[in-house]
């Protein structure tokens, strides 16, 4: 081995042996890998050598370079290994024998009002239905009703992805897969569809106490024959008598929904301020609930249902302000500011 070769050799050995940290080591990585460093150097040497030497000269260097940049590694290897422990060992020590924490943790209270409206439904003979957040124009739209260029999507500011789909704005786009799902068992055996569907919807609007981009809805519906706005009124004061375990005071007025007629609002009395008028219900005294209806015709038709046949409601209810009614909560962003202060206070009074 050329002499010039085995005196880097040593000198990068030993001054690899004596770094301390990993910064070092890089700062010998450059100082004999990098463009201007020692090893790289003795390569553009090799053009004074004649074609025989440079051959051999050049295998030799190659080999040291190839040394050098396995050993740079190894010890950077080393270094990191090192600094895992010393973290590992810096850590503070369990006792996993100890007993657990008193301070447990809470469900978020839109968590707590889902449940027990599942709850409240399953015992009148609903099914519970799970369905994608994102979803297609046709699911969200023109299957309940609202074709393109509608005017009733100008009440959605929807979120669209590149792919053409969007981010549901109603929990209404599961619809139309729920009547094809149970529509053959109400045809061939008279079972009655009974299925509600929870879900959180997107909006792109301004928020405010009472008005949230981000929100959480529950759909249900119900198809057999003959029926009418008088279930629906039963179904809706029997889960609201439930949830918050006294009368409450309800209205119905006229409402436009592309995919009911006719189409209401269901509206409770504002429980915050007892019908007096707060920024919660927008000082009405009433707060928007529930728009509801009787299943259009064309939904229905779309579903595989005929509406000659049979009749329906569905009800789109907004669990974000059921919850807020529930507890009090003045302001319908506390619910997703992910705040533990706020949050942590309520339980499961079931």
């Amino acid at each position: 081995m050329d002499e010039r070769i085995q005196k880097l050799k040593e000198r990068f050995e030993k001054e690899i042996s004596e770094k301390k940290d990993l910064s070092d080591i890089d700062s010998i990585r450059v100082s004999y890998l990098g463009k201007k460093g020692s090893i790289t150097a003795l390569l553009k040497g090799m053009k004074e050598l004649d074609a025989e030497n440079r051959k051999v000269f050049g295998a030799d260097v190659n080999k040291l370079k190839e040394y050098a940049a396995k050993r740079i590694e190894a010890r950077m290897e080393e270094f990191r290994r090192r600094q895992i422990e010393l973290e590992i060992a810096s850590m503070p020590k369990f006792d996993i024998t100890a007993p657990a924490a008193k301070t447990m943790g809470s469900y978020h209270p839109i968590t707590l009002v889902q449940r027990q409206c599942e709850t409240i439904f399953k015992s009148m003979g609903f099914t519970v239905e799970d369905y994608p957040e994102v979803v297609t124009d046709y699911e969200c739209f023109e299957s309940v009703n609202i074709p393109k260029h509608h005017p009733a999507r100008d009440m959605q500011d929807t979120y669209y992805l590149e792919n053409g789909q969007l981010l549901k704005s109603q929990t209404s786009a599961a619809q139309n897969a729920i009547l094809r799902k149970y529509g053959p068992a109400l045809k061939e055996k008279g079972v009655p569809i009974k299925a509600i569907f929870p879900g959180r919807c997107f909006r792109n609007e301004a928020t405010d106490a009472s008005h949230e981009n981000t929100f959480f809805q529950m759909e249900g519906m119900m198809v057999d024959k003959n029926i009418s706005i008088s279930n629906l009124i039963y179904f809706m004061k029997t889960m609201l008598s439930e949830v918050f375990r006294k009368d409450i005071k309800v209205r119905l007025r006229p409402g436009f929904f592309p995919f009911v007629e006719p189409g209401f609002e269901l509206d409770i009395s504002c429980l915050i301020c007892g019908g007096k008028g707060c920024p919660s219900c927008k000082h009405s005294g009433w707060l928007e609930l529930c728009p509801c209806g009787m299943i259009h015709p064309n939904v229905l038709r779309e579903g595989g249902i005929d509406p000659d046949e049979y009749t329906g409601f569905a009800f789109g209810l907004g669990l974000t302000r059921l919850a807020m009614m529930k507890y009090g909560i003045k302001d319908i962003r506390d619910l997703n500011s992910g705040s533990l202060k706020v949050l942590s206070q309520f339980t499961d009074d079931e």
